[in-house]
């Protein structure tokens, strides 16, 4: 790196996005504004039984945020500070939609802090129109074919519907 060059600022904002919501993406259009380069990635958790596949999380990521030059969309199945290091960012996003939130993130945050001290955690707190919504909610409305077109982008509304018709 030359003298006066600025190292990259690099952040990650980790989570399952099965599927990704407007919460979500308003939250990577704010923090994408923030950081040189945003890593989405998709955690590829095993405990969990997903309604899509990691590579179709990361389709509808891609489609819904080809706009925003500066994002990257990826997965894991590592500890989130090992990926952290892998990718050479030292910030974590998470969004935040109540005290709820806020106390189990508070943990997250703690333990990847004592894991790594260089990695920080900036919590974003959500748009308030989209305080209540999470996956879960717009998976179980769209498994009973309820109207889910205000709740994500139109892409993953496609995609719910055509999982839900299988």
């Amino acid at each position: 790196m030359m003298e006066n060059e600025c190292p990259q600022r690099i952040a990650v904002y980790p989570g399952s996005f099965d599927p990704v919501t407007l919460g979500h993406l308003d939250i990577i259009q704010r923090a994408s504004k923030q950081f040189d380069r945003l890593i989405v990635a998709v955690l590829n958790n095993t405990s969990k039984n997903p309604l899509f596949s990691v590579e179709e999380r990361k389709m509808l990521l891609a489609q819904v945020t080809r706009s925003m030059p500066n994002v990257e969309i990826d997965s894991f199945r590592d500890l989130l500070v090992r990926y952290m290091q892998s990718r050479q960012a030292n910030v974590i996003i998470r969004g935040i939609r109540s005290v709820s939130d806020f106390e189990y993130e508070l943990q997250l945050a703690s333990t990847n802090h004592q894991l790594d001290s260089e990695i920080e955690t900036i919590f974003m707190m959500t748009n308030p129109k989209f305080s209540y919504l999470s996956s879960s909610i717009v998976k179980e409305i769209a498994r009973f074919q309820g109207n889910v077109h205000d709740l994500v982008p139109a892409e993953v509304e496609a995609a719910l519907l055509d999982k839900y018709r299988e």
